[in-house]
């Protein structure tokens, strides 16, 4: 590695500096998952106006020894206003069930298998849903929060799509988050939602 080049040392530490950003940039949404599980964005939502980090730790279920540490914690979310989603959507998506692949991503790129899922787990993530009902009801959970902000949108700002529509299919469609949200936004429509049998079986008609 030559140091004694001026532009090569910049671009050395650049590199690096990058290098370490993709590595520790899971902290970013570990932090964020860590809130969630405290409590911490309905604990200000239901305070109802803005509040100090002193007034936040006082309703936070967290080790006095530890309380200098949310500070630390809150930093890291602070910053840049993002997309709104819902507290399952999050969860769902930082979950070890769906974490894990990601450290057999290279094993992946390697073998026969159809997805870093199934590299992981043995099982595709439908199969693996089926046998495994904690997770099979996290990630409907999960997939429902995330589709009632899309729908939202969608029968906001998409109305014409569905002018002279008297029935439709949503193929795939969990448990029927969209489809609801869509009949009842235009109530002359009928709606169809097909999906696997594990996935449906608890829904209500």
């Amino acid at each position: 590695m030559d140091l004694a080049n001026g532009e090569r040392s910049s671009e050395l530490l650049q590199a690096q500096a990058h290098v370490w950003n993709h590595i520790f940039n899971f902290i970013n949404s570990m932090s964020l998952k860590c809130a969630i599980q405290l409590g911490i964005p309905d604990i200000i939502h239901n305070h109802c106006q803005p509040m100090t980090l002193h007034e936040l730790v006082a309703k936070l279920p967290v080790r006095p020894n530890k309380t200098l540490c949310v500070y630390r914690l809150m930093r890291i979310l602070a910053p840049p206003e993002g997309p709104s989603f819902e507290r399952n959507t999050f969860l769902l998506l930082l979950d070890p069930d769906l974490t894990e692949p990601w450290d057999y991503v290279s094993a992946w790129f390697q073998n026969d298998d159809p997805t870093p899922f199934f590299t992981a787990h043995g099982r595709t993530i439908w199969d693996y849903g089926c046998h495994e009902p904690r997770f099979n009801n996290f990630f409907n959970e999960g997939m429902a929060s995330d589709a009632r902000l899309v729908t939202s949108v969608l029968v906001k700002e998409c109305k014409g799509a569905f002018e002279g529509l008297n029935s439709f299919v949503d193929v795939g469609g969990g448990t029927g988050t969209v489809a609801k949200t869509i009949v009842e936004a235009f109530p002359h429509l009928h709606g169809t939602v097909l999906d696997l049998p594990h996935v449906v079986a608890d829904i209500k008609k």
